[in-house]
């Protein structure tokens, strides 16, 4: 009996209401357009449907400013129309999970304009004040060389507010018992209208301890985390939370929790962000540390693993030398980089839209251990727009056909320009083009997600990596329930030959069924194999065949 971990082996796919389809022509995407594409992400393979923040906002941060908890922002329809979607999810089998932003509100929030106003206002201590400015207000800030200080004068309630974002954009005082009652207020409500959990944002500064007595190294209060799981399992038994926390792996059980009662999820950062370094590098050894720094954790716990999201690409965790690496090989120009520490760019133009590098890219992503979150458009290779602001560039609207404004709205002009010239027009890159090709990336998209569902053991199993005498060449094994599965690739734009031991006794390990073509490799001398891999090439196997019974030694 497999274990209710849903999420253990899910395929999450992230997309944005606003651009993602318009039913009613007026430009904006809505939860209606979102409906009647659901069949498209159910025929995709999908299984979560992640959606950034959707409710009333002043949209000056992306719908990350938020003005109501508790409503849908009048643009996307209304609450009928997110219960008429989620409805329609769970018909076709497919969750939700929603943007949970609680470090900070709107300054247009009915809560912090009651709290600036009056000073014996209820809401006052659910902000951070401070008579003075503090002195290290020019510290921490989260955009650097476009934020300049994380404390703002507010002339009507005499005092400097607290933000550790933009100044439009207060901080919840969220070590108050008040706000924390607040917040799982807010999570039961979008629970009971058919949500199955949470993306919680910029999870670390919402338990860190907020007030300008605080100096120094972060003090986290990892009880609240506690808190929220203990809510979810009350209120809805697989609920979960994925925490976007770019963290140390040394500091991965205390989110997580040692006894698996904290966080369900995290986003692995360090993955990420050695799995481009290993593309740009052609180089897989930072990453395999990388993986290995990051395996120890509860077995009901899982990593997200990802490529590109809605921020920019953070290249922060590599060294200097790494990261000038990347930036040279995937962001060169400065208008292609942002906040002094990452890249603004889509996937397929960082690769140059070379089709073998973003299957690739791709099946290296799908091969890593976690669950795979798909960005929007990356399915089908959309481009970014560099002409629009910071991180707006790559979120422009869902390109569907060749039609007018990629047949994202009928209307006159889209919230966001869609991307209409070059080799990332929606001329040439769409849905309704790529779903007829035999080999375009859509079709391969589905391809691979299939295969990914199918073999569990990526999601649920045990990694090692396995030896291949190559830096270019990244073998990694899973061990699940008897089965093996070894992933094989080539980060090199030239052919290589490797030979490889799975380290599974024979008969079984002289045996490997590739999942990707049917194709059968039979060991040579010592249980080898001898693999030819054509450049940027890669391969999926299975030891020994389905469900073969498989005595293990070590790798």
């Amino acid at each position: 009996m497999i274990t209710d971990l849903w999420y253990k082996n899910a395929v999450i796919y992230c997309l944005s209401v606003r651009t993602f389809m318009d039913a009613n022509g007026d430009g904006i995407g809505d939860f209606a357009g979102l409906e009647r594409r659901l069949d498209y992400l159910q025929g995709l393979g999908v299984t979560a449907v992640w959606l950034m923040p959707f409710q009333p906002s002043p949209k000056r941060d992306g719908g990350y400013d938020i003005a109501d908890y508790y409503g849908v922002d009048p643009d996307y329809g209304s609450l009928g129309d997110f219960v008429a979607f989620t409805h329609a999810a769970k018909q076709r089998g497919l969750r939700v999970i929603i943007d949970l932003v609680v470090n900070h509100t709107s300054d247009r929030h009915p809560w912090f304009q009651s709290a600036r106003k009056d000073p014996d206002s209820p809401f006052r201590d659910w902000y951070v004040w401070s008579k003075e400015k503090p002195a290290n207000a020019d510290e921490g800030m989260v955009f650097p060389g476009v934020q300049k200080t994380t404390w703002t004068w507010d002339g009507e309630a005499g005092a400097y507010y607290f933000h550790r974002f933009f100044d439009f954009q207060p901080d919840l005082n969220t070590g108050n018992p008040a706000v924390l009652a607040e917040i799982l207020k807010i999570m039961g409500f979008w629970i009971q209208l058919g949500v199955s959990g949470f993306r919680m944002d910029a999870v670390p500064f919402v338990i860190a301890q907020k007030g300008p007595e605080v100096k120094g190294e972060p003090r986290e209060q990892f009880d609240m985390l506690r808190d929220f799981r203990e809510f979810l399992q009350w209120r809805k038994g697989d609920a979960i939370i994925l925490a976007e926390a770019n963290i140390l792996p040394k500091q991965d059980l205390d989110y997580f929790g040692d006894d698996a009662d904290r966080m369900h999820m995290m986003f692995n950062f360090q993955v990420n962000q050695a799995s481009f370094y290993a593309l740009a590098a052609h180089d897989a050894r930072p990453l395999v540390k990388a993986i290995e720094r990051t395996t120890p954790r509860p077995a009901s716990c899982q990593w997200g693993t990802f490529l590109r999201n809605h921020d920019e690409l953070d290249l922060g965790r590599l060294t200097e030398k790494q990261r000038a690496t990347v930036f040279a090989e995937f962001g060169p120009e400065k208008g292609m980089q942002l906040y002094d520490r990452g890249i603004r760019r889509r996937l397929a133009p960082m690769l140059d839209g070379d089709p073998r590098r973003i299957r690739l890219a791709y099946a290296l992503m799908f091969a890593l251990p976690g669950t795979p979150v798909l960005r929007y458009g990356d399915e089908i290779g959309m481009g970014d727009d560099l002409a629009l602001k910071e991180r707006d560039c790559a979120r422009t609207p869902m390109q569907w056909t060749d039609e007018r404004h990629g047949g994202f709205t009928a209307a006159e002009r889209p919230v966001m320009p869609v991307i209409d010239h070059g080799p990332y027009g929606y001329a040439h890159v769409n849905v309704a083009g790529q779903r007829h090709e035999r080999d375009s990336l859509l079709t391969w998209m589905q391809s691979m997600i299939r295969v990914r569902k199918e073999a569990p053991e990526i999601g649920w199993g045990q990694v090692s990596a396995l030896p291949t005498g190559r830096n270019a060449v990244l073998a990694l094994r899973y061990d699940w329930r008897n089965n093996t599965v070894v992933c094989v690739l080539n980060l090199d734009p030239g052919p290589i030959e490797v030979e490889i031991a799975t380290g599974v006794p024979a008969p079984a390990g002289d045996l490997l069924i590739d999942l990707l073509t049917g194709e059968r490799s039979e060991a040579e001398a010592k249980g080898r194999h001898r693999l030819c891999l054509e450049g940027y090439g890669y391969h999926w196997f299975r030891v020994g065949g389905l469900d073969a019974p498989l005595k293990r030694t070590p790798a």
